[in-house]
């Protein structure tokens, strides 16, 4: 089975509440606290080292990959079909 990986994120994206969505946008590329990763988990994300989004833990916690940040500033930004506006 192959996935469209953009599609993947945007699936788990939209069951995030409007809150934990607005805090990844304006923190974009900052450590992910714990209970945002469990909120991503529960609705279906990954912070597997096999997802694409994922990208590396370090002292300060869980951080996306580049490509994730950069699909974030582009739904933050709005030029993702499908997702909501701010």
């Amino acid at each position: 089975m192959t996935f469209d990986e953009p599609l993947d994120m945007a699936k788990w994206w939209l069951r995030l509440t409007p809150d934990t969505r607005e805090w990844l946008i304006n923190n974009n590329g900052d450590a992910v606290p714990r209970h945002i990763i469990a909120e991503i988990v529960e609705a279906g994300g990954s912070i597997s080292s096999e997802a694409w989004w994922s990208g590396e833990t370090t002292p300060e916690g869980f951080h996306f990959s580049d490509e994730a940040v950069d699909w974030i500033e582009t739904a933050a930004n709005s030029e993702l079909p499908g997702l909501p506006e701010r």
